[in-house]
């Protein structure tokens, strides 16, 4: 596999909502270092991500996020990314070795810039049907994630200037979705992202040692 050092940079557009899920869920996915932010009694804020990183990017694929909860650790708030599948072997191998994140392969089927359909081994994972946004503006946006690689807590920051608007939009994942079982419904909101640009740092490590899960 070849894939380009830290930091990458990407290109091109995508589709993000937002979600807020039941905390007792979604514990069981999160590393027990990391306390699960609270956005209402019992509730997290969650969010699905969906793009596509074309020309001008350091690598061309499609990307699904699955972040089950927002997190925090010495001061930092993030989220958390327990799935994420992308169409390009490289970006796998550079998520994985890099970042520490749990790339997976899938397929990605964009239609008429209406639907965005992926699947794994013929198996759907989920789809979403987004309609154009009438209004859009311009704008800078920042953030933190954080992985695990080996038994290391990593953080990362991530940086994105876009045109955003808001769009109506109906997320489907089926039972058999690896990630069915934290309760995605329809989303509170949804946002496209049009124009992308996306610059994403190399990990600093937050903390050395065995990273577990909340069982």
């Amino acid at each position: 596999m070849s894939y380009p050092p830290a930091p990458w940079k990407l290109q091109g557009y995508a589709i993000a909502s937002l979600h807020l899920l039941n905390i007792d869920r979604v514990r069981h996915l999160i590393p027990s270092e990391l306390e699960i932010i609270s956005a209402w009694p019992g509730k997290t804020f969650s969010g699905v991500y969906l793009s596509y990183y074309g020309s001008g990017s350091v690598l061309e694929y499609s990307e699904l996020i699955v972040i089950p909860a927002l997190v925090g650790y010495r001061g930092t708030i993030g989220g958390w990314v327990s799935h994420i599948y992308v169409d390009n072997p490289d970006s796998v191998a550079g998520g994985r070795e890099i970042w520490g994140l749990p790339k997976e392969l899938a397929e990605f089927t964009w239609e008429n810039d209406q639907r965005v359909t992926v699947r794994q081994n013929h198996k759907l994972l989920c789809s979403l049907s987004y309609k154009q946004p009438w209004f859009a503006w311009q704008q800078w946006l920042g953030g933190s994630g954080f992985s695990k690689k080996n038994s290391d807590l990593l953080s990362y920051i991530f940086e994105a200037e876009s045109n955003l608007g808001f769009v109506g939009s109906q997320l489907e994942v089926p039972p058999e979705s690896p990630f069915s079982g934290i309760g995605l419904g329809q989303p509170l909101l949804t946002v496209r992202c049009d124009r992308l640009s996306l610059r994403v740092r190399a990990p600093e490590v937050m903390r050395q040692g065995t990273v577990e899960v909340a069982v």
